[in-house]
């Protein structure tokens, strides 16, 4: 299934593009816990390169990271942060709400790990499928992700960190086997670590599954979006 699905991404989108990262929890790292830098999202998009990458409550030292990734609890001061130091929110009462209705639960499995898609051989224990995308790759993810699906939140973006919007909203939407993708990395704080024009777009595991069945029939492959993937891949003018 892996190798199918890279071809016809290939397809879609051509060369030029990252290739998707997939993130779950494990038992067992996918490579040394190494340390990383205070926010994890730099070490996330290296992945693209090749280099796999384990998280744990080891390395994770954000405590924002720590909580959205569900190694640790709420830190007592993190409400107060986001709304007084990065003014993110107006009053810490709202970030409390915010943490609240998230329900995060600490995960039971040691390591997070992150794995570009060819160099897995199974998509077991995965739970989302992560791209790093310009607004051209952004367009076709959205029109392959909307295909199928008229709910209002087919495709959705919320309030969160750059590590909430790819780990914490995937991770909660698969486990209940529901169909939104996120598109996410609009934290201030975290945008300088990824290149100028990319966002994220997070498809959970449970909805790749069913839009593997559709992508071939979408708009990916008709001639409307074929132009936008000549100017992904340099073919025509910027």
């Amino acid at each position: 299934m892996i190798q199918k699905f890279l071809q016809t991404y290939k397809e879609a989108f051509g060369n030029a593009v990252p290739l998707p990262v997939t993130f779950g929890y494990s038992h067992i790292p996918v490579t040394e816990i190494n340390k990383i830098p205070r926010c994890m999202i730099g070490s996330i998009r290296k992945v693209c390169e090749g280099d796999s990458l384990t998280l744990s409550a080891d390395n994770v030292l954000c405590g924002g990271g720590s909580l959205y990734t569900a190694f640790a609890p709420m830190q007592e001061r993190l409400p107060k942060f986001v709304s007084e130091t990065e003014h993110y929110k107006q009053t810490p009462e709202q970030i409390k709400k915010y943490i609240h209705r998230l329900d995060i639960h600490l995960t039971d499995k040691p390591y997070l790990n992150f794995v570009r898609m060819d160099k897995l051989s199974s998509l077991d224990e995965m739970e989302g499928i992560l791209f790093f995308a310009t607004p051209d790759i952004l367009s076709g993810l959205c029109t392959w992700a909307f295909y199928d699906n008229d709910a209002d939140d087919a495709v959705c973006t919320r309030f969160a960190s750059g590590c909430c919007s790819i780990v914490t909203f995937a991770i909660q939407e698969n486990r209940k086997n529901g169909r939104s993708c996120f598109i996410g990395m609009l934290d201030p704080s975290a945008r300088p670590l990824i290149p100028t024009n990319e966002l994220t777009f997070v498809i959970p595991i449970h909805r790749f599954h069913e839009m593997m069945q559709t992508m071939e029939h979408s708009a990916l492959f008709q001639k409307v979006y074929s132009i936008v993937r000549k100017r992904i891949n340099g073919k025509i003018g910027k």
